[in-house]
């Protein structure tokens, strides 16, 4: 199987936030652009459209049409986390909204890859959502398999259950965690690839005077600016352009 103008929407996730690179657009790399790096040829072009912060109406309204635009023959989308997250939401209005979306990507021509969330099951801050992230899954299937979408199961990677996978602010994935996701994505579309799993260290174990000090400073930096954003109705990709916008050649590796 090969492609030819590959083009990523979505939030956070797909634009790279946890993958630290101050040489590429908006200071990261992620996953998206490490398979783009692996599907490179002669022949090949890749856009990436996501911006952090996004919720699905948003993805829909910004990204499609740009994306259906520059014909794609590969579509990778993940929307939805964002507005599951907070306070109210409905998911099944939602996700009626992404069904049309999904509709529209593959009657354009494009392989499409969706993927499920992730288990927050073990989370202490975000296990009390499980229900909704369980819900917003199955439909997820649903519209995957009605579109016959390839479907990337977030849900059932248990490997991600190592906190090195995930960054410091334990919202997004750290570099190991993008590369483990370009992984998932190339194996499952069937694509032969030459990524492997990236060397971690093993982080200390703390006592827990040390883990409830590390858990205050996470609090302070991370979860409280979090919570501010969606009580004031600002964004961390407020003021944000799409990392690569139009379609252009990849260098492999």
């Amino acid at each position: 199987m090969s492609f030819h103008r590959y083009v990523a929407l979505g939030d956070s996730f797909t634009e790279g936030v946890g993958d630290p690179d101050p040489t590429r657009p908006n200071g990261v790399r992620g996953w998206a652009d490490r398979m783009a790096a692996e599907l490179a040829g002669d022949d090949f072009t890749y856009a990436n459209l996501a911006i952090r912060g996004r919720k699905l109406l948003q993805i829909v309204a910004e990204q499609l049409e740009p994306a259906i635009a520059m014909k794609p023959d590969l579509v990778t989308i993940y929307a939805g986390a964002n507005d599951v997250l907070r306070p109210r939401v409905d998911i099944d209005n939602l996700m009626a909204t992404y069904d049309v979306a999904i509709g529209r990507l593959t009657d354009a021509g494009a392989r499409v890859v969706m993927f499920t969330a992730y288990d927050p099951g073990e989370s202490p801050v975000f296990g009390a959502l499980r229900g909704r992230f369980a819900i917003y899954n199955e439909l997820v299937r649903e519209i995957a398999e009605r579109h016959d979408a390839v479907l990337v199961d977030f849900w059932r990677l248990r490997d991600y259950r190592d906190d090195r996978l995930w960054d410091i602010d334990r919202m997004h994935m750290s570099s190991a965690g993008h590369q483990r996701m370009a992984i998932a994505v190339l194996d499952t579309l069937g694509i032969a690839h030459d990524l492997k799993p990236l060397e971690v260290l093993e982080r200390p174990l703390l006592t827990s005077k040390q883990r409830r000090a590390a858990n205050l400073e996470w609090a302070k930096s991370h979860a409280g600016p979090w919570v501010k954003r969606r009580l004031t109705g600002t964004s961390s990709g407020d003021g944000l352009r799409p990392r690569w916008p139009a379609l252009a050649p990849v260098t492999a590796g």
